[in-house]
């Protein structure tokens, strides 16, 4: 049984008037429990109005949200369940800080879970600690951080929840390459320690290369393809029809299949590209450094 179904998901906006817009379009999908997920598309493609739906903020106009086979929508009590079991950190998270402390804020989530004194203090410490949130920041008002800091200890305040599915909506947006790639290590680290699901939609590709196993992606509302990051960067000239970009390896690769170059298709990180060429050059005869 998969973790989060999505069966004939659809939603509209301004729905009956001439502003009807269809955001998302009879999307079915599935995510297995460990699954690290990427979610690509074009800017208005439906992503962020598809993940708000997996923690009940969005009510669909049809189809149905399953977690742990379990329709979300089967009852308040359900739905109240959900907002634990699926984290939910949006864009720019830093401006949902408002507690006057950092600790406040982690501590947040948990307390609304009803949990004791000293399990909330474990949850903000351990949270703390998979999102680089240092110890001396605790006490300090989240507005006094850096913005890089307001964004870890955003997140930590979601992760204090322990969710069994963490869906992140462009968590690096904003931070220059430094902080993008902190927070990236530090959702890659939590992936592997805990085992949790981790969906992250990102207008990147090559940090969707990086670091999801499988991409989810969208165009106009429907689902375009679901599949493995080899397979779906192996269509990279589909991916530009559409209004992506794909990572530039990738586009190096496709301009020297273009000259008739034997290189394979799905390449999509540099190291990956790296190892082809090397495996070219071999097969040339090339003798290299």
């Amino acid at each position: 049984m998969s973790l989060l179904k999505v069966e004939n998901l659809s939603y509209s906006y301004n729905k009956g008037t001439s502003m009807e817009k269809n955001a998302v379009k009879n999307a079915s999908f599935e995510i297995e429990q460990g699954d690290f997920i990427g979610i690509i598309g074009h800017t208005g493609s439906g992503k962020s109005t598809l993940i708000q739906h997996f923690n009940g903020l969005i009510r669909p106009d049809s189809g149905r949200i399953y977690i742990n086979g379990e329709d979300i929508w089967a009852s308040k009590e359900r739905l109240h369940q959900i907002r634990f079991i699926v984290g939910l950190v949006f864009q720019y998270p830093e401006y949902q800080l408002f507690e006057e402390t950092v600790y406040k804020d982690i501590a947040f989530g948990p307390g609304n879970m009803g949990l004791g004194k000293e399990e909330i203090d474990a949850r903000v410490r351990e949270a703390a600690d998979f999102a680089g949130v240092h110890p001396e920041y605790l006490e300090s008002s989240p507005f006094d951080l850096s913005g890089g800091q307001k964004r870890r200890a955003a997140i930590a305040g979601v992760i204090a929840m322990r969710p069994q599915i963490l869906v992140l909506d462009e968590p690096a947006a904003g931070l220059d390459p430094h902080g993008r790639d902190r927070i990236f290590e530090r959702i890659k680290n939590y992936h592997k320690k805990t085992g949790s699901t981790v969906v992250l939609v990102s207008h990147s590709m090559e940090d969707i290369a990086r670091y999801a196993k499988k991409v989810l992606v969208m165009n106009q509302g429907g689902i375009e393809t679901f599949d493995t990051v080899e397979n779906v960067f192996s269509k990279a000239e589909r991916l530009l029809e559409i209004g992506l970009e794909v990572p530039m390896i990738t586009r190096v690769f496709m301009a020297l299949r273009a000259r008739g170059i034997d290189v394979p298709p799905d390449v999509y990180t540099v190291d990956y590209g790296r190892s082809e060429i090397l495996k070219l050059l071999e097969r040339e005869g090339i003798k290299h450094a």
